[in-house]
């Protein structure tokens, strides 16, 4: 199974929020990068393991893991001309952007911070994440998960 870190902001939508939700699941909707969207419609699997991570906060971090609960699908919004995430280019016999449902599994024992990420740059080699990248949706190697749940003290890190 694959893993991938998903962006979120946590004043629209937190770790807690999915943790709250009926059943812990939630669609994964609204991205809108062509880059993002050829991920999830292309790569996503049910099952791939899921890293939280809180953006555009006072300190940016690795919070939580979820899983990935279906397979890719239309991404409703596009067709609502009354959502902000209407694309009038979108039509139902050729859906532009997909999504999937996300699961909840747990909070890390401790967020990790983008600054100590940044601090493990070597040893994290090639993760998106640290090259600025505006992706919301990027791959992560199984070494990069497994640095980055021993940061937080997950047992489950290299397993």
């Amino acid at each position: 199974m694959a893993c991938w870190l998903l962006k979120t902001e946590p004043d629209t939508f937190s770790i807690d929020d999915l943790a709250s939700r009926p059943r812990q699941t939630e669609p994964w909707d609204g991205v809108r990068n062509y880059q993002a969207r050829n991920f999830i419609r292309d790569r996503m699997q049910a099952g791939d393991e899921v890293l939280v991570y809180h953006s555009s906060c006072p300190v940016p971090a690795v919070v939580g893991l979820a899983r990935v609960a279906s397979a890719p699908r239309p991404d409703p919004s596009q067709f609502d001309p009354d959502s902000p995430r209407f694309d009038a280019g979108s039509d139902t016999d050729h859906p532009r952007w997909v999504l999937v449902d996300i699961r909840y599994q747990r909070h890390l024992p401790r967020p990790v911070p983008l600054a100590e990420l940044k601090q493990h740059a070597d040893a994290l080699e090639g993760f998106a994440l640290l090259k600025r990248s505006r992706l919301s949706v990027m791959p992560v190697s199984d070494a990069q998960r497994d640095l980055i749940l021993a940061l937080a003290g997950d047992r489950s890190a290299g397993a």
